[in-house]
This record gives C-alpha cells, sequence and structure tokens, in this order.
C-alpha cells in the first residue's frame, strides 16, 4: 500500500486536471453507514427492503412508511467533513481538481468547501413539491413528520433520485464532459455496482486511473493504479 500512495501522490502532483468519482466509502469515515456494507442499510430489518422502500413506486403508494425510513435512515444529522473530503477540497483550491462525481447525498463535500460537486443521485439538503415543484428548506421535510404537504396538496419530497427515477441529464452530460476531458481519474469509495452511474468510468480516455477501495470491483483490471485502504487515511497522505 506504501509505495501505491507513494505514486498516486506523484501523479496528483504532476496532474492539473484531475476528476473525482466517489461512492458510499467517502462518507462512512464521516460516521455515515454505507448501504451494501455488512453494517450497511440493506443488511438491516425492515418490513420491507429498503431497495423497496426508496423506490418511485413505493414512495407513492406508502409514503407514510416511506418517510418514516428516509428520516430515520438517510437523514444525516451532525457528520463532519473526513481527510478525504479536505483534502478534495484543497486540491480544488490548488486547481488540479476540476469536479466531484458523487454518489452520495449528504451534502459533505460541499460542506468541505468543494465547489464543482455533482451529485449524480440528489441531495436530502433540497426538497421540492412533486406536483407544483415549488423548493422548500430541507428541514420541511427532515425536520417534520408525517407526509410533508405543499399548499397546492402535493407531496413536498427529497431532491434525490429514487430507484425507478432516471439520473439527471444535465448533470450526466457534464459529468461525460468533465471524465473525457480528465488527465486522471479517481474512483474511491465505491463498489462500481450502482448503474447508470458506474458506467461513467467508461468516457475515461486517460492513462491514470486509480482506484482507492477497500475491497475488489468489476473494474479493477483496468486500473492504471489499485490502492487498497482507508480513502480517508489515504487521501490524507497525498
Amino acid at each position: 500500500m506504501e509505495q501505491a500512495v507513494r505514486t498516486l501522490k506523484d501523479w496528483v502532483a504532476e496532474s492539473d486536471n484531475i476528476v473525482f468519482f466517489g461512492g458510499a466509502g467517502v462518507s462512512t469515515e464521516s460516521g455515515i453507514p454505507d448501504f451494501r456494507s455488512m453494517d450497511g442499510l440493506y443488511n438491516q430489518q425492515w418490513a420491507y427492503p429498503p431497495e423497496t422502500i426508496l423506490s418511485h413506486s413505493f414512495f407513492e403508494r406508502d409514503p407514510a412508511e416511506f418517510y418514516r425510513f428516509y428520516r430515520q435512515k438517510l437523514v444525516v444529522r451532525g457528520a463532519k467533513p473526513n481527510q478525504a473530503h479536505l483534502r478534495l477540497a484543497q486540491l480544488e483550491r490548488e486547481g488540479k481538481l476540476k469536479a466531484i462525481l458523487t454518489q452520495n447525498i449528504d451534502g459533505i463535500h460541499q460542506a468541505a468547501g468543494s465547489r464543482e460537486v455533482l451529485e449524480l443521485h440528489g441531495s436530502t439538503l433540497r426538497c421540492y413539491c412533486a406536483r407544483c415543484r415549488k423548493p422548500y428548506p430541507a428541514s420541511f421535510v427532515n425536520d417534520g413528520q408525517g407526509i410533508p404537504r405543499c399548499g397546492c396538496g402535493g407531496i413536498v419530497r427529497p431532491d434525490v433520485v429514487l430507484y425507478e427515477e432516471a439520473l439527471d441529464e444535465d448533470i450526466l452530460q457534464r459529468s461525460v464532459m468533465y471524465i473525457r476531458n480528465a488527465d486522471m481519474l479517481i474512483i474511491g469509495g465505491t463498489s462500481l455496482a450502482v448503474y447508470p452511474a458506474a458506467g461513467l468510468i467508461n468516457y475515461y480516455r486517460g492513462h491514470k486511473l486509480v482506484l482507492v477501495n477497500r475491497g475488489a470491483t468489476p473494474r479493477d483490471a483496468e486500473a492504471d493504479l489499485i490502492v487498497r485502504g482507508n480513502i480517508a487515511q489515504v487521501f490524507a497522505q497525498i
């Protein structure tokens, strides 16, 4: 691992068009449970599987149960940026990092100071009426009880992408642009199992594809460098 981290540090020093693509593993170091690990949400017991509760059809069918799960499991309170978030923000200030593409919905990258953050799956920090599209503060949903309603009668929902829903086309196009132009693509804290987001790395054309993850991913064979370990600790060294 030490040699891999040294190589990563050298590549970062040489690069001036870096893109970072991150998943749940970036936020777990800030105390936020991920969905698919042994301690993740997908291995906890609910009346329905979490992936069912977090689907568009379930949201429409049983919004009360959706919000009970959402407020208890997805609303983040008190989490702080870790070394990975902070170093990425610093690399952006240095002009090296051009964008962060994240599958996370917690807003911690922005809290760390990052500005160009493309949230592929939305954010729990934004809400809007599903009927009239009127925006609401996140607290209207996150700190409320029961089913939040707009003045028009519609349900106010978090601005997150549920199962069965498409990703935002503008964010996808911008993500593709950043990846195509990058001289270095760092992928961290993701199993690369969730599509279509994971498929974005197919657009990378460079020769510095780095995977920073605790475990193996389906794309390891394509990587130019693999760093196994705690992503916060790795980024603290580069």
